[in-house]
This record gives structure tokens, sequence and C-alpha cells, in this order.
């Protein structure tokens, strides 16, 4: 069920780019830490199933490079933390700290889609040496592709508003 925030929408503006690359470094290194837990049950899991030595011998072989089946855990818990926060209250961790909200443009959460169309979109605006968050310099709106893509809206919010 959709979440309606609670501001009004002259206390809300649009959160500029330094703000928003600020919270994303914050998230980054979050994100990071959860990719290397996951990385070690999955090895953890690994290693039980084939046995600790025939593991061991995979690993000094370079057969566990590349992974297809960890890439795809791997972008599945990375969508997964995104989509929850997008959609419960709209901020990440990193989004939290800095005062900056996702949602649509009536001020309402976004969608498990809509999420996942705005984390596509984010990965292909890194992918272009980060054009797609650069974009919301020029775009008239000041929208980046993700926000865009997805129709949603990053806001900055007042520090007592926070969800």
């Amino acid at each position: 069920m959709a979440k309606v925030f609670p501001e009004e929408s002259n206390l809300v503006s649009k959160a500029a780019l330094p703000r928003r690359l600020v919270a994303m470094l914050y998230d980054t290194l979050i994100c990071v830490a959860l990719m290397l837990a996951t990385t070690g049950i999955y090895m953890a899991i690994s290693s039980s199933i084939a046995g600790s030595e025939n593991y061991e011998r995979m690993v000094e072989a370079g057969a566990t490079t590349n992974d297809p089946l960890l890439s795809s855990i791997l972008f599945i818990t990375l969508y997964g933390f995104f989509g929850y926060f997008w959609t419960r209250t709209g901020q990440t961790l990193g989004m939290q700290v800095w005062h900056i909200r996702i949602q649509n443009k009536n001020a309402v959460s976004i969608s498990w889609l809509q999420a996942l169309l705005r984390f596509l979109m984010a990965i292909i605006s890194l992918l272009c040496f980060g054009l797609g968050f650069l974009w919301m310099l020029i775009d008239k709106d000041g929208m980046s592709w993700h926000d865009r893509f997805s129709e949603s809206v990053v806001v900055r919010i007042p520090k007592k508003a926070r969800s």
C-alpha cells in the first residue's frame, strides 16, 4: 500500500545534485558491507555443499570467478535494499541523513515496479560515467534519467518532517 507523505508541498523542494551524490556515497558504503556479507554467506554455503577442500580447489583454479549465481544474488540483494527503503519510507539510510526522499509527484511513495525501473536506470546512468546524474543540471525540471524513467522525484525535506 502506498504511503502518503505528510509534508505540505511548500515545505519540500527538489534535491540538488551535490546532496544526492553525498547521500549516494553513504549508501555506497552500506551497500559494500551488504555485498561483502552476502558474498561471505554465499561462499560459506557453497563451501559446505561442495566440501571445503573441493571449494578451495575451485577458488584456486578460478572456477568461482564471475559466478553468475552470486552475481544474480548480489543484484537481487541490492535491489531488495533500495526497493525496501524507497517503497516504505522513500529514504535509504544515506538519504535520511541528508534529508532527501524519493516520491511520486503527488507526494506518495513509489511502487516496487518504479523502484526496479529506477534501480536499473541508475545503474545505466553510472555505467555512462554518471551522465544520467549530470543530466539533471541541464534538464528543464532538474530530473536525472532515473527520475524520468521511473516517473519519480527526489525532494529535500525539512529536518522535522523526516519519515
